[in-house]
């Protein structure tokens, strides 16, 4: 955000109750929650969490150069303090306050959501908006901030030279995107699939569906639906927005406003996918080709999804190709290939899983694997697989699932970590590959010989990341 007085703060927090105590002092562009990337001028946002409370932190962010606090009470810091009732919900309406201000002087604000993908289209359509040639900025998520905490805090980084803001938006509830969206005042709300992550936690597909859907109930006649068009639940939603839609996929494309397809897909053994955007608006087709360079056949989808969005507010298909074939992976284990010495391979696709995101990277591992053999005609496939968490009562299933589709698809080692960890093997084993239970720590110490490659896959809190890490380090890697 631009530099303000605290005064000016309250105002755009309203009509929230809102007290300042102490001077009427300027805060700079920075709103922080980590007293360590406190800067000078910054903000700090003193949230209690259920091991450490911020507020504990606020002179050490003021030592770093915060020169106020946004708390439930006044810290032992000596700088001025704007107080709310609640520190995230204070977060909420400052943001809310900086939208609603930017989007009237004319910023975008675009909002992405499904059970998969997220962050990868989020950056992929970071950087297809950075190719509009207009001069203005965009703003997106550091990774994947994408609750009610990480929203508002990607918001707050807007000012005045903002063309573009990017929301992704996750939720493991009904309810959980319409608070979202209200903070954010989409013009463009983007649904990638539904699919089965958290489906424990939502209660079915259908109430997932229905969840994720709140990103575009709320969209006006002038906004923009983006839809899957190749996923049956995207498709049934079009009736519940009243905004224009413009669907993307690689099948047959329902009538709409705007029609994004891929066509003449080829993913070879480099696990990068080239294909031709075909794009129908006003009975007017035209094409132009795309050649993606980050990793898996799945970000067609993804990339088909970054494109509508482009097209959407404006952009030419030419933009929006060559940004799509220029765009590269931003966040940290996600899809992210380490080459290390003799032509070692490591996968760290660590930051998360879920029943297709596992499906997509055991697939990524196996097209890799087949253009590692060209060289190294023994190379293998190895792949640590951790738990995929919040599945309700199918996750033994969806675990035996994982474990199958690794034997089928041709990995040569198995080695599975957590508590579900024996359903992945076993399945795997019955499969006629070589499989076995084992504790993080040893899977670290798996041997790769020449040409071999590592897949590393769990849900964050299996912390397969360290995993990765180690292994190409140990191997000649430079892992980030």
């Amino acid at each position: 955000m631009r530099a303000r007085r605290l005064s000016e703060l309250v105002e755009l927090m309203q009509p929230a109750a809102v007290e300042v105590v102490g001077d009427d002092t300027v805060v700079g562009a920075d709103v922080v929650l980590d007293n360590r990337k406190a800067t000078p001028g910054s903000l700090f946002i003193a949230i209690p969490g259920s091991r450490v409370d911020g507020h504990s932190f606020a002179p050490q962010a003021v030592a770093a150069g915060a020169v106020a606090v946004l708390g439930n009470f006044v810290t032992e810091a000596d700088v001025p303090h704007i107080l709310v009732e609640d520190t995230v919900q204070g977060l909420s309406w400052l943001a809310r306050g900086l939208v609603r201000e930017e989007r009237a002087r004319g910023m975008v604000s675009l909002g992405v959501t499904g059970s998969s993908g997220k962050t990868s289209t989020k950056d992929l359509l970071a950087q297809v908006l950075e190719a509009k040639g207009t001069g203005g900025a965009t703003v997106a998520p550091v990774g994947s901030q994408n609750n009610e905490i990480g929203v508002p805090l990607t918001a707050c980084r807007i000012d005045g030279s903002t063309q573009f803001l990017v929301s992704e938006m996750g939720s493991r509830g009904v309810g959980h995107i319409e608070w979202l969206t209200s903070l954010v005042g989409l013009d463009v709300g983007i649904v990638l699939n539904i699919g089965r992550a958290h489906v424990g936690e939502f209660g079915g597909l259908e109430r997932t569906a229905r969840a994720k859907s709140e990103i575009i109930t709320g969209l006006g006649a002038e906004g923009w639906a983006v839809l899957n068009a190749d996923d049956p639940s995207c498709r049934a939603m079009r009736d519940e927005t009243a905004a224009r839609v413009a669907w993307f996929g690689e099948g047959d494309l329902p009538e709409g406003d705007l029609q994004v397809a891929a066509r003449d897909v080829v993913c070879g053994e480099s696990a990068r996918a080239a294909f031709t955007l075909v794009v129908t608006r006003e009975s007017e087709t035209i094409s132009a080709p795309v050649s993606l360079r980050v990793i898996g056949r799945h970000q067609v989808s993804n990339a088909l999804a970054a494109a509508a969005a482009g097209l959407a507010v404006g952009m030419t298909i030419a933009e929006v190709a060559g940004a799509l074939s220029a765009a590269e992976s931003r966040s940290d284990w996600r899809m992210e290939v380490v080459r290390c010495s003799e032509d070692r391979i490591v996968l760290n696709d660590a930051y998360n899983a879920n029943p297709d995101s596992m499906a997509a990277a055991l697939r990524t591992a196996a097209n890799l694997i087949a253009g590692q053999r060209r060289s190294h005609p023994g190379a293998r496939a190895v792949a640590v697989l951790g738990d995929m968490h919040e599945l309700g009562p199918e996750s033994a299933e969806l675990h035996a699932e994982a474990g199958t589709l690794a034997a089928d698809l041709g990995i040569d080692e198995l080695l599975s970590v957590g508590e579900h960890a024996g359903i992945v093997a076993e399945a795997a084993r019955t499969r006629g590959i070589e499989a076995r239970v084992v504790t993080r720590e040893e899977a670290a110490q798996v041997e790769l010989a020449p040409g071999d490659l590592l897949l590393v896959k769990g849900s964050r809190s299996v912390g397969l990341e360290l995993v990765a890490d180690a292994v190409a380090k140990r191997i000649g890697g430079v892992p980030k």
